[in-house]
């Protein structure tokens, strides 16, 4: 994946901005215990953004955007396989999303949908579930790999 460079970011504008373009909440952007990571191409211009909210052993990850010029071109996927894989080494056993738009294609990359009531607590608790996502976004469940050099 060398053809794109991942920096942690705080809430800016430009994530902002992105976010509000793609359909998806900012309200809890600024809050304590989210972490954005903004992807950029190797010449600096933005590709997208993810987010991630620690749950316990769990991480939800949110807020996955790619700029609508580079969309339908595969960004999505890369950006979600490297925060999966980045949760993995920093030693979580599970990712959850949720999600209203995307749905077929994280079950097509080996996620399950899950009711939201099996949400282990710490999911349940976050903004986002409570009350950022409406009651009608799919809960995504997806393992992650153990890593034996993974821990939080």
């Amino acid at each position: 994946m060398s053809d794109f460079i991942v920096s942690e970011v705080s809430a800016c504008p430009e994530l902002e901005a992105l976010l509000t373009a793609s359909g998806l909440p900012v309200g809890d952007v600024n809050e304590p215990g989210r972490r954005f990571f903004r992807v950029s191409a190797s010449g600096g211009g933005l590709i997208g953004v993810i987010g991630a909210e620690a749950a316990g052993t769990a991480v939800l990850l949110r807020s996955l955007a790619v700029v609508p010029d580079l969309r339908g071109k595969g960004w999505g996927r890369r950006i979600l396989a490297w925060a999966l894989d980045r949760m993995a080494d920093e030693g979580f056993a599970e990712a959850y999303a949720l999600t209203v738009t995307i749905e077929p294609m994280l079950t097509r990359w080996g996620w399950s949908r899950i009711a939201r009531d099996d949400a282990p607590a710490a999911i349940r608790e976050s903004r986002q579930f409570a009350g950022l996502c409406p009651c009608s976004a799919a809960l995504m469940r997806r393992p992650l790999p153990s890593r034996p050099t993974g821990g939080r």
